[in-house]
């Protein structure tokens, strides 16, 4: 691999790691707002419960703090959604005892147990890649060999040219 070939390739992976960076900062926040949201039904529940101790009545504040309650169960699996996205792009996965591990990974370093295969994570976005037969490693569309193996790529692209 030439220089600029080093360059070009150090380049696009600062890209994609920024483009991550980037993709993670917004999911953050829009966990933040939701964390928020929930904080105001925190509030409203707790109003609630106090208006029915004040009138000695809790029934009659039942049905709005069970409205608010179901509420936050909604906004905290949003967030859990939101968060599973975040270790999709950090290519991370969470083990069955909780701890956060590499996608990759098939055991788990804490409690051991067996992680399974997990399904590629898709990593290029809108992007025409040349897959190597041998390795099945991702190459650029322009490729002649794989940059994992060194097997000779054959793309309709580089047929025609």
């Amino acid at each position: 691999m030439s220089f600029f070939d080093k360059v070009k390739q150090g380049a696009s992976d600062a890209a994609k790691k920024a483009q991550q960076t980037v993709e993670i900062t917004k999911l953050k926040a829009q966990i933040g707002g939701k964390e928020k949201e929930i904080e105001k039904l925190y509030t409203a529940i707790g109003a609630a419960v106090y208006r029915g101790h004040q009138i000695q009545d809790f029934a009659a504040t039942e049905q709005e703090v069970s409205n608010a309650c179901l509420q936050v169960d909604e906004l905290n699996g949003e967030i859990g959604m939101i968060e599973e996205r975040i270790k999709a792009i950090r290519f991370e996965k969470t083990c069955t005892c909780g701890k956060v591990v590499a996608l990759d990974a098939k055991f788990c370093p804490d409690c051991g147990s067996s992680l399974g295969e997990e399904p590629k994570v898709e990593t290029t976005i809108g992007e025409i890649v040349v897959i190597c037969s041998q390795c099945k490693t991702e190459n650029e569309l322009n490729s002649k060999f794989c940059i994992s193996c060194g097997s000779g790529l054959s793309s309709a692209v580089n047929e025609y040219e």
